[in-house]
């Protein structure tokens, strides 16, 4: 917390008026970080006519985002293994709702013609943003092999996209 103060020079009572604790700190900017990448995601997907297209733009857009922001996206990925320092609450669930919901509209026609598989939302988004996640993830602490970014952009929007890729594509 002292560090916080310190980089931010706000005060101890305005840091802890506003956000009632550091927990609540690191809530804040998970939730706000979330929905930066989620509206980039959008912002990507909405304009795609195909679903190949789609996958490809929104794998590429979340390969972008991590790499042109690599501090956030440290934070961002960081947070799920740090569960005492923050927890869902319907706030957090609710700012990025929109957002995920759009891109779930974009999904819903893809996958009721059969050209997107047909699985539960929950674990689209898993077959979608789980291996980025794994490949930024492996880069930002820079394991051995996965060093070059570059190579994520170069095979994971194809790939992803035969992972989810419906009957009818």
């Amino acid at each position: 917390m002292t560090g916080v103060i310190n980089a931010s020079g706000v005060s101890v009572g305005s840091l802890y008026h506003h956000f009632g604790s550091f927990n609540g700190l690191t809530a804040a900017l998970y939730t706000r970080l979330s929905a930066e990448l989620l509206g980039r995601l959008v912002a990507a997907v909405e304009p795609r006519r195909t679903a190949r297209t789609g996958v490809q733009a929104c794998v590429t857009a979340y390969l972008t985002w991590c790499t042109e922001h690599r501090s956030k996206a440290h934070f961002l990925l960081a947070m799920p293994y740090q569960a005492h320092l923050i927890t869902p609450t319907e706030a957090m669930l609710a700012e990025t709702a929109p957002q995920l919901g759009r891109i779930l509209a974009w999904v819903a026609p893809h996958t009721a013609a059969g050209r997107i598989v047909d699985v539960p939302d929950s674990l689209l988004g898993c077959l979608l943003i789980g291996p980025v996640t794994e490949a930024v993830t492996r880069w930002l602490i820079g394991m051995p092999g996965a060093d070059d970014i570059a190579e994520a952009f170069k095979y994971l929007p194809d790939r992803i996209w035969a992972s989810v890729k419906g009957p009818n594509a």
